[in-house]
């Protein structure tokens, strides 16, 4: 097997999962918040974060692993414009991503609150939801506009 293409498809592949956890998660705790009931999103939000962990996390790792060893395999420099582009870009969606999972942990522990209590949801939660749901738009951008340049690899000119 050539070790390029395993390479190569492993990155694809967890690009695939940044984007695909990333509008799952968005797509369920969104329907959940919709429901406004806190039973729901407490169970919900306990999925999203457990995904979070498992799936996102895991690919946010590996990516730049992959990406380095591609780099060095096919002799492309870092410098590069798609590639740099690509790691600012990176870098922006993690900024966005690190609060979101802090954000997804609270809202679970206030969603479960209310539950216990049988209260509606607080003034906080649905405070950190719009950030949560702002924060999303970004990020997912970020992650589709890698995904082109990684495909396009266009010429990028600095200066």
């Amino acid at each position: 097997m050539d070790p390029d293409l395993i390479l190569r498809w492993l990155h694809i592949i967890g690009a695939c999962v940044l984007l695909g956890t990333g509008a799952g998660i968005a797509f369920f705790m969104l329907a959940a918040h919709r429901s406004r009931d806190p039973r729901f999103i407490a169970q919900t939000a306990s999925t999203v974060v457990l995904a979070d962990f498992l799936f996102t996390t895991t690919a946010v790792v590996l990516q730049p692993i992959t990406g380095a060893l591609l780099a060095w395999r096919l002799g492309w420099s870092f410098s590069e414009g798609w590639i740099a582009l690509s790691l600012a870009l990176y870098a922006m969606a993690g900024l966005f991503w690190l609060p979101v999972v802090w954000i997804q942990i609270k809202m679970r522990g206030l969603a479960r609150l209310a539950a216990e209590n049988e209260a509606p949801l607080p003034a906080l939660y649905h405070r950190l939801f719009r950030i949560w749901f702002a924060s999303g738009f970004p990020a997912f951008a970020a992650v589709l506009a890698i995904i082109w340049l990684m495909i396009a690899r266009p010429a990028i000119g600095w200066g």
